[in-house]
């Protein structure tokens, strides 16, 4: 039950009944009330149909309360400020909404939609040319989460991973390798000379190819070894970001090579061809960039795509002056096979140094789909480390930055996904190795996964006393704090339909942390006054209905936590 999108359509009725008019309520909106003292729902329909009906919305907002209030389940209305209308429910709401959402269990609040086709989340995508550095485990977090929501939601979802396999960053990979090779076989191979990559997890790679191939690639020229170092070097790349991935208790549905656009069969030609049949390219000249000239510019005639006509800046050239593809002619050809593979919906979740790439692709989505697709590109910043507040900068294992597997190896998955979530993808993460494994109220991992582990344990209490939510009269339930923590649950929904709708994880985090808060608080409300705990030894049916409300929190929470992939403990210690 989404008691908002309820209470949407019953106000949406009495606008019809009020008004004798189809007034567009498309804006109409329900909402939660931001103090509880005015009420439990409040809706701007007068504000916003004022115009259409000819009328002040305060007038309006007197004919929608008038029908209103021949709705058994309000008890009081209130026209606010300028022609807002608050709700109060009856009392009768809040049991009717807890017992649906006991029924629902883990499914309460999912499936908001099923229309419309399937979507494509491509994130990580790091280069296989080493381990995966933190800022690719937030970006890893975000994209998974966001996964795990939209299909929550309804939506058919594919994770994706582009695995850069071509070009002149796997051929320094190769060289790389090769040396490590040398040294398995016992040369000396000094300083890592500047260009290569230093990190000792290429150690394993020469082994493993010193294993297989002998001393023989030593006497191939680099045109024979250089494809065979190549394939073993991502083939054994891609298996560690996998397993450090899987750390994270994340896994992509499809591994996309970039080499696959070119071998066996050549799509970035066909792309062009493509294009050039629907008349999205043209050759032309570009104006130079503003500021001072880069050394490599050249004023020339080349192959552009249209992607000013799809809101870019600026007209993208395709071919190179030396008569190869560009980067970005890579990217198109890949955006054209995920539409040709059926996705109507894009998801691009990439670091914030990508924040160039918004406008185009969203450019070639709108270009290459007629418009038919939708292209959504999450950017997300850097996080910034620090140990007791002291700046984290070095791995021994990466050799110059600190990776996914160091963090997670020592704080743990759980408080890994949690911080990684909780503020919102574009905004810079200060993450404190210190800070995220306390066990105070200051750390919020650790205060939401306590919330659950005190409801599990008061229900295994109430339980071994012989008190059972399953017979619960939840009329029983009347007290402030109840009440709120029912609303809260309410809520629950409402805002997995906007998560999923913005594709933002974090206000799931958000929302699991206001909800632990107000647990936390009336059973801090309960060590007070004792009349308030959930269990009642001489009171069984107000004890079981509290019971039933405990459940239905507990229930809530592992939904969201298992959401953003981190467990929901049954206890702590």
């Amino acid at each position: 039950m989404n008691l908002f999108t309820d209470f949407s359509d019953r106000v949406r009725n009495a606008v019809y009944a009020a008004t004798s008019m189809s007034l567009d309520v498309s804006k109409v909106v329900v909402e939660p009330t931001r103090d509880p003292a005015h009420g439990d729902l409040a809706t701007n329909a007068a504000l916003v149909l004022a115009k259409e009906f000819g009328s002040k919305p305060r007038d309006l907002a007197e004919l929608i309360v008038g029908r209103l209030r021949e709705d058994p389940d309000i008890a009081e209305l209130e026209i606010a400020g300028p022609g807002f209308i608050n709700m109060r429910l009856g009392p009768n709401v809040w049991p009717t909404l807890l017992e649906r959402v006991l029924e629902a269990g883990d499914r309460y609040g999912s499936a908001i939609r099923r229309a419309g086709g399937p979507v494509n989340v491509e994130y990580v995508s790091a280069n296989p040319t080493g381990p995966m550095h933190v800022g690719h485990c937030r970006g890893a977090v975000f994209g998974d989460a966001l996964c795990n929501l939209l299909a929550f939601a309804g939506f058919d979802v594919t994770r994706e991973y582009y695995v850069n396999d071509a070009g002149a960053q796997v051929d320094v990979l190769a060289r790389s390798a090769f040396l490590r090779y040398r040294e398995a076989l016992g040369q000396e191979i000094g300083t890592i000379p500047e260009g290569l990559y230093p990190g000792d997890y290429l150690k394993p790679v020469g082994q493993a190819l010193a294993d297989l191939h002998g001393d023989a690639l030593l006497n191939m020229p680099e045109a024979e070894w250089l494809p065979l170092v190549r394939a073993a070097a991502i083939d054994s790349m891609l298996a560690m970001i996998r397993d450090d991935l899987e750390a994270l208790n994340i896994r992509h549905d499809v591994f996309f090579s970039e080499r696959s656009l070119t071998v066996p069969e050549d799509k970035v030609s066909l792309t062009l061809a493509d294009l050039r049949d629907k008349n999205l390219v043209y050759e032309g000249r570009l104006p130079p960039p503003k500021g001072q000239l880069p050394e490599d510019w050249e004023d020339r005639e080349q192959t552009l795509f249209r992607t000013v006509g799809f809101g870019d800046d600026v007209d993208r050239p395709l071919v190179k002056s030396d008569g190869t593809f560009t980067y970005f002619a890579s990217d198109v050809a890949y955006m054209r096979d995920k539409l040709e593979r059926g996705f109507s919906e894009l998801i691009f979740v990439l670091g914030a140094d990508h924040g160039g790439y918004v406008k185009r692709l969203e450019a070639v989505g709108a270009g290459l789909s007629a418009g038919l697709a939708h292209v959504d590109v999450k950017l997300v910043q850097l996080v910034r480390l620090f140990r007791a507040g002291e700046p984290v900068r070095m791995s021994k294992r990466s050799g110059d930055f600190v990776t996914l597997r160091d963090v997670v190896d020592e704080v743990g998955r759980d408080a890994v996904r949690f911080m990684m979530l909780f503020r919102k993808n574009d905004a810079v993460l200060d993450f404190d190795f210190a800070k995220v494994v306390e066990q105070s109220r200051e750390n919020p991992v650790f205060y939401v996964q306590y919330a659950h582990a005190r409801a599990r344990s008061v229900l295994r209490n109430a339980a071994e006393a012989g008190f059972s939510a399953e017979t619960a009269d939840l009329s029983r339930l009347s007290d402030a704090g109840e009440i709120g923590l029912i609303r809260r649950i309410a809520e629950f929904p409402r805002m997995i339909e906007a998560a999923a709708l913005t594709h933002e994880p974090h206000r799931i985090a958000f929302y699991l942390h206001d909800l632990a808060s107000d647990f936390h608080s009336h059973w801090n409300r309960g060590n007070d006054a004792t009349h308030l705990r959930f269990i009642i030894p001489d009171d069984s049916r107000l004890t079981n209905a509290r019971l039933a409300l405990v459940l239905a929190f507990a229930s809530v929470l592992s939904t969201g936590l298992g959401l953003l992939g981190v467990a929901a403990p049954e206890e702590m210690r």
